[in-house]
């Protein structure tokens, strides 16, 4: 038997490792723990639960399961009182680039209103409980003032400025009219993106949206009336009519992203034992916010 050659031995051995390589990258998970075989079967669920702070995991696994062959449909799970402005209309956006690739269908759980309505209104299809309570379409933007309570406790609280409206909303003293009028330009700007992004996504005349855009939440089968809403159903349904629309004749697969660990500090300000003070810190902070926050 003839001897080879060191160089025809590498080449072999290149070969050999080149094959396991472009075998694995077929066969390995896309994304995630459990992982999504090639095998284009599969609806991705992206979860939106409690306050919407922050949109960096919800971006994430949206542009995943957006760039992901073996994923056919998307279900945005909502479950949440809506937040803050910003990562609200984060959110819509990528729903938005996702919808123009795969079908999404938004299905919400016991509460998904304001900005959490405002992300479901993106999708394709929305499909709520009927007990679900949704809408509150509005702005809102919490201010205190604790002037009298300073007084007796002997305390002067003062600032420096440079700019007449650069400590609008101290709690030190009362606005003015002209700083209230201020605000509440600033908030109807706000509000009328959100009314003008719903009627948009929804395909409703914005003066449509505008006559049910004062903050009111309704149940599912009122949005349903409304146009809010498309179909009643509960996830499993919201699922098989995503995996349908993407064109999955067989049974569907489910796939969930694991969400980023949470610290200690995560679950005091993030979801868990913390949420009720996140959700408390969010709604008396100064900054107009898409929030379902009844009592204030």
């Amino acid at each position: 038997m003839a001897k080879r050659s060191p160089t025809s031995i590498i080449l072999i051995l290149i070969a050999i490792i080149a094959f396991f390589i472009g075998a694995s990258l077929l066969l390995a998970p896309i994304t995630g723990k459990k992982g999504l075989l090639t095998k284009s079967n599969k609806v991705g669920v992206v979860e939106v639960t409690g306050m919407i702070t922050d949109a960096k995991d919800t971006l994430n696994h949206l542009k995943k399961f957006r760039e992901s062959e073996a994923i056919r449909a998307i279900v945005l799970r909502v479950n949440s009182p809506g937040g803050a402005v910003g990562p609200s209309q984060e959110i819509l956006e990528e729903i938005n680039k996702t919808k123009a690739k795969k079908k999404v269908v938004a299905s919400l759980g016991t509460l998904a209103a304001s900005g959490g309505y405002y992300i479901a209104s993106g999708a394709d299809v929305i499909m709520a409980n009927p007990g679900t309570l949704t809408g509150s379409i509005g702005v809102i933007m919490n201010f205190t003032n604790v002037e009298q309570l300073l007084h007796k406790l002997g305390l002067d609280l003062f600032n420096l400025k440079a700019g007449k409206f650069k400590d609008v909303g101290s709690p030190a003293r009362p606005m003015t009219p002209v700083e209230k009028e201020y605000i509440q330009n600033l908030l109807d700007n706000v509000h009328e993106q959100f009314i003008v992004d719903v009627a948009r996504g929804r395909g409703l005349l914005a003066h449509k949206v505008r006559e049910v855009a004062d903050g009111r939440v309704f149940t599912g089968e009122m949005a349903q009336s409304l146009g809010l809403v498309d179909k009643l159903g509960n996830l499993s349904d919201a699922i098989e009519l995503a995996g349908r629309l993407g064109g999955i004749t067989e049974k569907i697969d489910v796939v969930v992203l694991p969400k980023e660990k949470i610290s200690l500090l995560g679950l005091l300000f993030g979801e868990g034992p913390g949420e009720f003070l996140q959700r408390w810190l969010a709604s008396a902070s100064p900054v107009p916010a898409y929030l379902f926050a009844p009592g204030n």
